[in-house]
């Protein structure tokens, strides 16, 4: 059991789905607790063995997901997480048993890190987070995806790559707080042109509303077509939302709370003193470690 928080760390990466990474931690269990007394005394590194079957059956989920994903309403964001210290349920489990508080928030789940490994094959996500966060050698990786040590350095080489290109230097955190802050009372007023003044011409936005009406479909690209969008979006929920700052995925965040209940989940990608994507959860799946008690 001291591997659990090992464990859903390692799940959540990989799936970017905490409701998963509890599934695959539970699955893992069950497959140590099938083998005898004899079989686990024989095992030499219990830890070893449960992040190499769990990452097992990571693998199998990604090969899946992406069929289910197929016929999802709209675009698939990861799960957002809060920050173990704010806790907005106003009921955090005691002695620390919520299972956000076992995933830690690094560099390694933010948002964009996770959209950009979202987007890897099966193989390719399961060989870089292995190599590059958890430090597993090629040979130990070979044996989980089913392929050689050295095709595997090349899976982990690609993704490297894919990392990089879609990274730019995080600006101090400090910084981002201030940004989210001004497009926060840029949005509650409506005013477009700071709003455009806060994102890069490029800037995109997208949202998972998981088939709820009142989320848009498709990403909405361009700073410009973004402003006018969440201008129009503030002028719908005048007076019935409020518009809370939390650390998203260990990012400045902010979280849309309506009649008591959280309803939205919005984090941001933040380079050169502007915001280049925002990303809006509102699946009610995807919230419930957000859910006001």
């Amino acid at each position: 059991m001291s591997e659990r928080r090992q464990l859903t760390n390692l799940g959540y990466r990989l799936l970017g789905s905490l409701a998963d990474a509890e599934d695959v931690v539970q699955e893992t269990y069950l497959r140590w607790y099938a083998l005898s007394a004899q079989e686990q005394q024989a095992i030499e590194s219990p830890g070893a063995w449960l992040m190499t079957v769990a990452s097992r059956i990571c693998l199998n989920q990604l090969a899946s997901a992406r069929v289910r994903r197929e016929s999802y309403v709209g675009e698939w964001i990861p799960e957002p997480l809060p920050e173990p210290g704010e806790w907005i349920t106003g009921q955090p489990g005691a002695g620390g048993l919520d299972p956000a508080d076992r995933v830690t928030l690094d560099e390694s789940v933010t948002m964009a890190f996770l959209v950009v490994l979202d987007a890897m094959t099966p193989a390719e996500r399961v060989a870089f987070v292995l190599h590059d966060v958890y430090r597993f050698r090629f040979p130990e990786i070979a044996e989980i995806v089913g392929r050689t040590p050295a095709a595997c350095r090349q899976l982990a080489a690609s993704a490297r790559r894919r990392i990089r290109a879609a990274r730019a230097p995080d600006g101090p955190s400090t910084e981002q707080a201030a940004i989210v802050r001004d497009f926060k009372a840029a949005w509650a007023a409506q005013d477009i042109d700071a709003l455009i003044g806060l994102l890069d011409p490029d800037a995109t936005a997208t949202a998972d509303g998981g088939g709820l009406v009142n989320a848009h479909l498709d990403p909405i690209v361009g700073g410009v077509r973004v402003a006018h969008a969440y201008a129009e979006l503030a002028s719908r929920v005048r007076d019935r939302a409020a518009f809370l700052e939390y650390t998203v995925n260990g990012r400045p965040g902010l979280v849309a709370v309506q009649d008591g209940r959280t309803v939205s989940v919005f984090a941001f990608d933040i380079a050169g003193g502007r915001i280049r994507h925002i990303w809006a959860v509102a699946n009610p799946e995807k919230i419930r470690p957000w859910r006001l008690g």
